[in-house]
């Protein structure tokens, strides 16, 4: 209940030498719980309740687990997944918090600029093709799909997903939980998705060869499809599906657009200083001519436990296809290559959507700096 009050979205447990460890993982960043030493000689019996809360095999202690437990709390369904590994000094739990009331599917308050969520608007309305979300696990990549999905349902189209695992339940979306063990694959299921019918396909992920061409597949045959990859940014879609080993052709003619997005931490309201931007040590891309005189920085307060932040907000990458980007892409052209053209073309790279959300005062500078460590910057021409 704790976990829950506080927002985390996983609650760590870990069987150390010298007894439990707890934290929670609360806006991407995991913080240590205080562990009375009495609770620590119960570690076994408590994550044996853990276990059978779960569903899981009490006894096997020497195989990975994976279960869920539903709960109520404050009157609201919480659903949890649980994840159970074997460790040397014990089992290791972590515990995924969905927590269906605190989910907000509304692509207009996800983060997105007016200038992003209009073109996104309009894409996820095409008639056929592929849109791909892109970024790394915990980036909010679930959240943009669900709430495109549900941005575009009607009575006039039908819309079946296929997930690992169905993360949430949307009204009047067909949802399929794939399931490896027993061979329903994304790939698998794809194949007997289009034989339902569906105007809309949402594909968890393309993790493979099978599932690439059959998302291909469905989308020449007049459907929309959406799905994930892990790239780091929009770019590399292109060629990360290219080497799966899609003839690039059917990737350029296919994939209408991809979306890169990650997850920065809001500057909490209530303790937020603001600084004069003309003292601070501001990275060489950061565009001054847009601060009018001051930028804010995090301090830490009661309110959001001397963190300095307070929930989080998306930052955003749109990467349209166009004409000349299918010409390279279809030319074994490099990520690199199909950013700059992208960039000279107005395209508002990861750190430039950042650098104005820092700007308007919603994040720092270092928070920037942080999630877009290791992004190459596209000189513009």
């Amino acid at each position: 209940v704790e976990a829950i009050d506080s927002r985390s979205s996983d609650v760590h447990i870990e069987s150390q030498q010298d007894g439990l460890v707890i934290r929670y993982r609360i806006d991407g960043m995991l913080h240590p719980q205080p562990v009375p030493p009495e609770i620590s000689q119960f570690q076994a019996a408590i994550i044996s309740r853990l276990k059978i809360m779960a569903r899981l095999n009490i006894a096997e202690k020497r195989l990975p687990q994976d279960g869920r437990i539903k709960l109520k709390v404050h009157g609201r369904e919480v659903d949890i997944r649980v994840s159970v590994i074997p460790m040397i000094h014990g089992e290791g739990l972590v515990m995924r918090i969905l927590d269906k009331s605190s989910m907000v599917f509304d692509l207009e308050h996800l983060g997105m600029s007016k200038e992003i969520y209009a073109k996104y608007s309009e894409l996820i309305k095409i008639p056929h093709g592929i849109i791909l979300v892109c970024g790394p696990t915990g980036s909010g990549k679930t959240t943009t799909l669900y709430s495109s999905l549900l941005q575009i349902r009607s009575h006039a189209n039908k819309i079946i997903t296929t997930e690992d695992p169905v993360e949430y339940q949307l009204d009047g979306i067909n949802q399929i939980q794939v399931h490896s063990k027993i061979g329903l694959t994304f790939g698998a299921s794809l194949r007997s998705i289009l034989r339902h019918d569906p105007d809309i396909v949402l594909v968890g992920e393309i993790r493979d060869l099978e599932t690439a061409e059959n998302a291909i597949q469905a989308s020449l045959t007049g459907h929309v499809v959406f799905s994930t990859l892990h790239t780091n940014d929009s770019a590399g879609a292109y060629t990360r599906m290219t080497d799966m080993g899609v003839e690039p052709f059917l990737v350029s003619s296919t994939v209408e657009a991809v979306m890169s997005q990650r997850l920065v931490r809001r500057l909490c309201n209530a303790c937020k200083k603001p600084v004069d931007a003309n003292k601070m040590d501001l990275p060489s891309d950061f565009p001054m001519d847009l601060v009018d005189q001051e930028l804010f920085e995090s301090t830490g307060c009661r309110e959001c436990r001397n963190v300095g932040y307070t929930g989080r907000m998306g930052i955003y990458e749109l990467m349209q296809t166009t004409d000349e980007i299918r010409d390279l892409a279809t030319n074994h052209a490099s990520s690199w290559e199909l950013k700059k053209v992208s960039v000279n073309g107005g395209m508002k790279t990861l750190r430039d959507d950042g650098w104005l959300k820092v700007i308007a005062g919603h994040t720092s500078v270092d928070e920037i700096l942080r999630i877009t460590k290791g992004d190459q910057i596209v000189p513009t021409s």
